[in-house]
């Protein structure tokens, strides 16, 4: 079908692909072609494709009941509230459809926090250049990036951003109508760049003197990606307020906007809400994902299987230098730097049938199911080393040319 013939909006540069079905880690087309995915849906597939106790789960819940709206309390949604707060920092659980949708929640949750505190005026957050919060109004201009922002009208107020990493910047972006500071720890989209602990600490210092609210976005790195339930356990810093989504749903939509109870405080009856948002399918297959993820062992066994495939990428760094420039990122959040353009790397991987998702600063991001096997690792390296020599090659090619 031609683009002028495609009914949809033309806003996804889509890649000649028509999948019919997913097992595990892998997808098949509708042409019988398997390829290894390793984009796991841009890190939400979290348990792979079709896993069993997620399809069981769907399958029960879709035969009883769907919606009922959140004017009448649904029993899944306090079971997995009460699972994430047991497993977090969290006192209090508000779900979503989507991460934008959590990250909205949390920015409102903040303003209000400061509101009923007494600070009417503190409605402004700190927020990191190269961040991806979302494609709502608000969360583009939290973000901030110019490319996403064009043609939509004047940014949304309220939104100070500064350079990653520099803690006297975001101390000097601080003033008296700042609410809090929101980061990813590590930003997914702008590159798998990691916040570095000590900075992650000294933002926690600094929201603790001056009365603001930290934010985190986990909506990539939350749910088993980098190994722990959330990716500020490695930093041993605690937000007051953290949006999740991607792989809490495993494929199915779910986001939640976890806070302290001092930090909702002011999220009280008629300030917030949401029509779909905590359905009950959607809490039968949270709770289903949870059960896999926070069963004993399982997130050991990412960390483990995370490792190998770091060291495997990093050997490729020495096997071939004009490729592979540098490898970063935690878990099964991994980033490969190439040294040709990161689409060129992605379609030559593509050829090998494997699926990998670009980032910003021409990274390349692998976010394979948590579920994936040594084996299956070991496959995809095969792939990913088949598709570093092509590319060499090519580069010799042009060189001697």
């Amino acid at each position: 079908m031609s683009e002028h013939d495609n009914p949809l909006f033309a806003t996804f540069a889509r890649a000649d692909l028509r999948v019919e079905r997913g097992e595990g880690v892998w997808l098949v087309t509708e042409d019988g072609r398997r390829f290894l995915d390793f984009t796991g849906g841009i890190a939400v597939n979290s348990l792979g494709h079709a896993h069993p106790h997620l399809v069981a789960a769907l399958s029960e819940q879709a035969a009883r009941l769907w919606h009922v709206s959140n004017l009448f309390q649904i029993p899944g949604q306090e079971r997995l509230a009460a699972r994430l707060v047991e497993a977090s920092f969290a006192d209090k659980v508000f779900f979503t459809n989507s991460g934008a949708e959590a990250l909205e929640c949390a920015i409102k949750t903040a303003r209000r926090y400061q509101y009923v505190s007494g600070h009417p005026e503190r409605f402004r957050i700190v927020t990191f250049e190269g961040a991806f919060h979302g494609r709502t109004l608000a969360t583009i201009a939290a973000g901030g990036q110019k490319k996403y922002l064009e043609g939509f009208g004047p940014k949304v107020e309220g939104f100070d951003q500064v350079a990653f990493g520099d803690i006297e910047l975001v101390r000097a972006a601080v003033g008296p109508e700042t609410a809090g500071i929101l980061i990813e720890p590590i930003q997914g989209e702008g590159g798998v760049r990691s916040a570095a602990p000590e900075f992650l600490r000294q933002l926690r210092a600094l929201c603790d003197e001056q009365g603001l609210m930290l934010i985190f976005d986990e909506v990539q790195t939350g749910v088993g990606r980098t190994g722990r339930f959330f990716a500020y356990e490695n930093a041993g810093v605690e937000p007051d307020i953290l949006a999740s989504a991607k792989g809490i749903g495993g494929g199915f939509p779910l986001g939640a906007c976890l806070a302290t109870a001092e930090a909702a405080k002011g999220m009280t009856a008629g300030t917030h809400g949401t029509t779909f948002g905590g359905n009950p399918l959607g809490m039968a297959v949270g709770n289903a994902v949870l059960d896999v993820i926070l069963a004993d062992g399982f997130l050991d066994e990412v960390r483990h299987t995370a490792l190998l495939f770091k060291q495997s990428l990093a050997s490729l760094k020495d096997r071939f230098p004009d490729i592979v420039e540098e490898v970063r990122g935690e878990g099964l959040l991994i980033g490969l730097k190439p040294r040709v353009p990161n689409g060129q790397f992605v379609e030559t991987l593509r050829r090998h049938q494997m699926l990998a998702a670009p980032a910003g600063d021409n990274v390349v991001r692998f976010l394979p199911p948590l579920v994936v096997s040594a084996d299956e690792v070991r496959e995809a390296m095969n792939r990913i080393e088949a598709a570093c020599a092509e590319l060499s090659a090519g580069s010799s090619e042009s060189s001697a040319a």
